[in-house]
């Protein structure tokens, strides 16, 4: 793996002189976004949207449009039906500079769409339904795996993960796991493939009984180099050799929380793939989902790296 350097290191990757090359392998999904104007009450209700749009989603979708925008080169690995949701996302992700040469749309298959609602308070609800296609990964280019500088998977596409994590173990390239809500059996497949597993306070608790610190830490017994959990506006907390460590959250006025886990997952391989440290990571990908919850939508205003370098020097 790369020698571990600080933040400074990621203008070589903005100026191409050190390039980084990072494969993101899981969900796509077309998410389709009401926005209201109020937070949520809760029970049976009709409210009018102030707002409507359509626009590419999914965990490990997301993490690659983050690492393109923020200038890095990146393949989204990953299935959909070969239906108009389809064909919308890999038109999204050509326009955004990722790779989808195996981005596939089966032919009997079923794409990924989601129902989000955004509230005045910048918070969410999703409804998601998770698409069909077939769950074989043997057509993935694993190959290609030897160019990559880290790589990604979220726990949607389980053999998939499984296959490109174990490729990228046995050729000593860093593995990073989005940890979103999956069944126990998943993340006992996943995990002990896993250099760094970041979860969300949901999943852990899911998980692990508690999204607590001692819960955190008894994960510990995957064998995984680092285990955190991202607590939004309470940061992020990660055990690595054997310390727990945080990670403050970057005060913002937030617009829309939406895609904001998954851009910090993206910016976190990124930085992983461009060999810096784990504090330095975790800073730059903080920092960098931050400057996202600033605009609508899961895409909008992930900026580019030497942006987010501007706006670390300028926040406390």
């Amino acid at each position: 793996m790369s020698s571990s350097h600080n933040i400074g290191d990621l203008a070589g990757v903005a100026s191409g002189a050190k390039p980084v090359h990072v494969i993101c392998l899981g969900l796509s999904a077309l998410d389709q976004v009401w926005r209201v104007d109020r937070p949520f009450a809760g029970g049976s209700e009709k409210i009018k949207a102030l707002a409507y749009g359509t626009l590419g989603g999914g965990m490990a979708a997301n993490a690659s449009v983050a690492v393109a925008k923020l200038g890095a080169s990146v393949a989204f690995w990953g299935r959909a039906g070969n239906d108009a949701a389809g064909h919308e996302m890999k038109s999204a992700f050509t326009a955004e500079g990722v790779d989808v040469e195996n981005f596939r749309l089966f032919p009997e298959g079923r794409s990924s769409v989601s129902g989000v609602i955004v509230d005045s308070s910048g918070e969410r609800q999703i409804v998601n339904f998770r698409g069909l296609y077939p769950e074989a990964a043997g057509w993935l280019p694993l190959e290609a795996v030897a160019r990559a500088s880290s790589v990604l998977a979220d726990p949607r596409w389980v053999e998939g993960a499984a296959t490109l994590f174990g490729e990228a173990r046995a050729r000593g390239i860093p593995t990073v796991l989005d940890g979103d809500v999956a069944d126990a059996e998943v993340f006992e497949r996943l995990l002990p493939l896993t250099d760094h597993a970041i979860f969300s306070e949901p999943a852990l608790t899911a998980f692990a009984g508690s999204a607590d610190d001692k819960s955190l830490g008894a994960l510990a017994r995957f064998g995984c180099s680092v285990v955190a959990v991202t607590r939004g506006e309470g940061g992020v907390s990660w055990y690595g050799s054997g310390q727990l460590h945080r990670q403050a959250a970057y005060a913002v006025e937030v617009v829309d929380t939406t895609g904001a886990g998954d851009v910090f997952h993206g910016a976190y391989a990124l930085a992983i793939g461009a060999g810096l440290d784990v504090p330095a990571a975790m800073a730059f990908s903080a920092a960098t989902a931050a400057m996202k919850c600033r605009h609508a939508g899961g895409r909008n205003g992930i900026p580019t790296i030497n942006e987010c370098l501007v706006f670390m020097r300028t926040k406390p």
